[in-house]
């Protein structure tokens, strides 16, 4: 692993600790903080991040087989984990939303983007920015579907068809999916953002990372670590294990990549859990420490997982 990723991860979580040192120590001020800026992450940081994002993909020119070979086996994973979880009984009712999305969401861009463009040159960082500009999107939008769904039927108080409507209409007027919808329909018009425009979406996008980050921090300081140990090291294991399992079996023998195309999506799927999950459960309000706690140890845990893996992949070049 090179120094540049691990700078970058040790970034990642001095951010961390930055935020809970002020959290435990009241700096600013008393009562749940995470919330608010949560909040505030959520209805204004990420969307101006999404709706930039989503103007700018190239949906001409997309690598579609490396598309099609990370994502349709991390979907896979993710809505499988969403299920086991469901069927366990013993959640919120918005928890395997949560979980699958812990599990599956990577931090494609603080840890991804540097590890891309350190171990596999400008072509492959090229392949990893195209799928990255896709990762939100897909996985945002299939998550919070089917967790809108979970709480409309919950609700018990109408027809499977009312349930429906309430999902659809839900989903749809959604801080996460109503601007990925607008920025994707500018991009199919053909229709450019305004300069002024632009430069403020990418103003607000840029305060993402370290607002996410130290809301990690602040969630700990809060709480404390959760008590129970074992759904994190199962969370991690699915991050940093399973998914990239997957993804490499369906990359290589169903969709035939080979090279630095499947190194790439394989290391993507391998990367740490990113920050979202933690905006998404302060978004239902369900597993919120939990959620925190499993994105830091992901974290502590993806040098040994990538170098293992990096060694595994040298065997299909």
């Amino acid at each position: 692993m090179t120094l540049a990723v691990a700078s970058k991860l040790l970034a990642l979580l001095l951010a961390v600790a930055a935020g809970w040192v002020l959290g435990r120590r009241r700096l600013l001020g008393e009562g749940d903080l995470a919330r608010p800026l949560g909040q505030l992450a959520l209805y204004l940081f990420v969307p101006a991040l999404l709706l930039r994002t989503t103007t700018r993909v190239d949906l001409s020119h997309l690598p579609w087989r490396s598309v099609a070979a990370l994502f349709v086996p991390v979907v896979a994973v993710m809505l499988l984990h969403y299920l086991w979880q469901h069927r366990r009984g013993d959640l919120p009712v918005a928890g395997p939303g949560t979980r699958a999305l812990t599990g599956s969401f990577g931090n494609t861009v603080q840890v991804g983007i540097p590890l891309a463009s350190a171990l596999f040159g400008e072509a492959g960082l090229a392949l990893h920015v195209t799928l990255v500009s896709l990762h939100a999107l897909i996985l945002l939008t299939v998550v919070t579907s089917a967790t809108e769904l979970a709480l409309a039927r919950s609700d018990g108080s109408g027809s499977l068809r009312a349930a429906l409507g309430a999902t659809v209409r839900n989903t749809v007027i959604h801080p996460v999916v109503l601007p990925v919808m607008l920025g994707i329909t500018l991009n199919l018009l053909g229709l450019p953002l305004p300069a002024p425009l632009d430069d403020t979406l990418a103003l607000l996008a840029s305060g993402v990372v370290p607002l996410c980050l130290v809301l990690i921090g602040l969630s700990l300081a809060a709480a404390g670590w959760p008590a129970r140990v074992a759904p994190l090291l199962g969370l991690a294991a699915v991050k940093l294990v399973l998914q990239p399992t997957v993804v490499l079996v369906a990359a290589h023998w169903v969709f035939g990549l080979s090279g630095m195309p499947l190194t790439v999506v394989v290391m993507l799927a391998a990367l740490p859990s990113g920050s979202n999950a933690q905006i998404f459960a302060q978004r239902y309000r369900t597993l919120e420490v939990e959620t925190a706690a499993a994105i830091l140890l992901s974290t502590l845990l993806f040098l040994p997982a990538a170098a293992l893996w990096l060694a595994l992949l040298g065997q299909f070049r």
